[in-house]
């Protein structure tokens, strides 16, 4: 067996509301891929949000938009499994779904931002989240805050300064990634320019463009 074969899979989830799905969502899970190395990236849309309100689209909407973003892009998926799970969508939940399909030895990560991260300690299940993944923080300059205590105790012995420590084990650490490419773009922007009529050119993949403005999505 060659070592490739050898080696233990590599898998991101990167949930969201996706409402909608941009440039900056799709940019950030291939530089994620490449960055970490990863077999794929889950892209799984929220069907109830725990820490937001709920989306005035449907998830399976959301979700069509997410795929028709994805395109053909190689290791991007959608995932439906919040979509089809009642109840809120905790991200332990999802993760305990992903380890028990991936098996104990694969890598598995929650990549979430930096401004999600400063919250963390008030998740469902915050210590069970380490046990079931690594957790990759993708860094934004403009988030400096200092972390709460609650935050401090959670992740204290679990950072790693690299990769290859992160990729030693399945789960259980945490690191800070900054991506080359870093897009100020904001689903909340998109939506109000939608809602305008002001153009989204260039702001979401043009298949998802098209179905918006088809459908009159947030408008």
């Amino acid at each position: 067996m060659c070592a490739a074969e050898a080696r233990p899979a590599r898998v991101a989830m990167l949930g969201g509301t996706f409402d909608p799905v941009h440039m900056g969502h799709l940019r950030s899970a291939v530089e994620l891929r490449e960055a970490l190395e990863l077999d794929r990236v889950h892209m799984v849309p929220a069907r109830v949000p725990p820490h937001r309100a709920t989306p005035g689209v449907s998830a399976e909407r959301r979700a069509a938009l997410l795929a028709l973003g994805i395109g053909d892009t190689p290791g991007l998926a959608v995932d439906d499994r919040e979509i089809t799970r009642d109840g809120p969508s905790y991200s332990a939940d999802t993760l305990a779904s992903l380890r028990e399909e991936l098996g104990p030895q694969a890598r598995l990560v929650m990549a979430l931002g930096h401004d999600a991260y400063l919250n963390l300690a008030e998740w469902h299940e915050p210590q069970r989240l380490f046990d079931l993944a690594h957790i990759v923080v993708i860094d934004r300059p403009d988030h400096d805050r200092p972390l709460a205590p609650a935050l401090q105790e959670l992740v204290a012995g679990r950072e790693v300064s690299d990769v290859e420590t992160l990729m030693q084990a399945p789960a259980g650490s945490l690191l800070a990634l900054r991506l080359p490419t870093r897009m100020a773009i904001s689903a909340t922007s998109i939506r109000e320019r939608l809602r305008r009529g002001d153009s989204i050119r260039y702001l979401v993949p043009e298949a998802v463009e098209r179905d918006l403005l088809a459908r009159g999505l947030y408008a």
